[in-house]
């Protein structure tokens, strides 16, 4: 047994046993912490001999952020019961097996939330005002030499539509209402309670914003959901702003359309193939780019940490999770 589990009893060993699922370059600060509680089982770790013997018998995973959960993860797990994720997202996990083999998971639920809401309307504002390219413009010396900046565009008053309102999705609509925009959505079915109106699609949303704004998870329908279709309808000062998942847009397309100036710009968070990005975008003034960075606050992180925390000591005292996901 390692060192820093000698103060366990092994039946308390056995009951508080906690598989650690994640990339290889994923760092994990909360780790040191969980092993004062937990016996960690990590496949990263080669130097555990006991991992194959104990592997068989585990009850609970922590899944490290996106890490990839498939049908082949859990064939190593057999007694796997429930899966804690530490993820906003869960288009990383195969929830069709985990719904049939009756693994419970869980996500980040509201833990990011408001950081990305932030993100969010921070993209926008720069896209729409040209905060990021101001910049630029000033750092190379270009304001001596080339004068006035080009204009950049009012926030208030913008048909801002929101793809997904949800946990993130509202809070975005609740920021940039306090700016004078007008706000609408498209999402899975329409919520109760919400004044925004309502469009049953992505496309007639797009033929009435100005912004389109992407919060939703990202599903087999949800696929690339801003196409050639999209993009037309949103128009040639459209602009898209992507905090979900990259696969939310066809980026091929996207790229077409602002090369050829048939919308007005893009701020994007997220990418199809992380962490590659499309080098057409990287000399387009207005584009602004961040490296999926949206969720990363030391307040998230705490929030987080105070979640899963609650959720690994809940399944072990048979006590209702957090953040479930619901199978449909």
């Amino acid at each position: 047994m390692a060192s820093s589990d000698q103060h366990q009893s092994p039946e308390t060993t056995n009951l508080r046993l906690l598989l650690v699922h994640r990339y290889p370059r994923s760092k994990n600060p909360f780790l040191s912490e969980l092993r004062t509680r937990y016996r960690i089982l990590d496949a990263l770790d080669e130097s555990d001999p006991s991992f194959i013997h104990l592997s068989g018998s585990v009850r609970l995973m922590l899944c490290v952020g996106p890490t990839p959960v498939t049908s082949e993860t859990l064939d190593k797990y057999p007694n796997l019961e429930c899966i804690v994720g530490t993820s906003a997202g869960f288009d990383h996990f195969d929830l069709a097996e985990c719904r049939r083999r009756g693994i419970r998971v869980t996500s980040a639920g509201d833990s990011f939330s408001d950081d990305v809401a932030d993100f969010a309307v921070g993209l926008l504002i720069d896209v729409l005002r040209r905060v990021s390219a101001a910049d630029r413009f000033v750092r190379a010396g270009s304001w001596p030499v080339k004068g006035e900046f080009p204009l950049g565009s009012k926030v208030g008053g913008k048909r801002v539509g929101i793809v997904g309102l949800g946990s993130i999705g509202s809070r975005v609509g609740k920021r940039l209402e306090a700016f004078g925009c007008s706000i609408a959505y498209t999402s899975k079915r329409r919520k109760p309670n919400v004044s925004f109106p309502f469009h049953s699609n992505i496309h007639d949303l797009a033929i009435n914003s100005d912004v389109l704004i992407l919060c939703c998870a990202l599903t087999k329908e949800t696929h690339r959901i801003v196409g050639k279709e999209v993009l037309t309808a949103l128009g040639k000062e459209g602009i898209v702003i992507n905090v979900g998942r990259g696969a939310l847009v066809d980026e091929k397309e996207l790229v077409q359309f602002l090369k050829r100036g048939e919308i007005g710009g893009a701020g994007l968070d997220v990418y199809e193939n992380e962490p590659h990005v499309p080098e057409e975008l990287l000399g387009l003034d207005n584009v602004v780019m961040s490296p999926h960075v949206a969720v990363l606050t030391p307040e998230s992180f705490q929030a987080l940490e105070e979640l899963f925390t609650y959720n690994l000591e809940a399944f072990f005292s048979n006590k209702p999770l957090r953040a479930q996901i619901e199978f449909e």
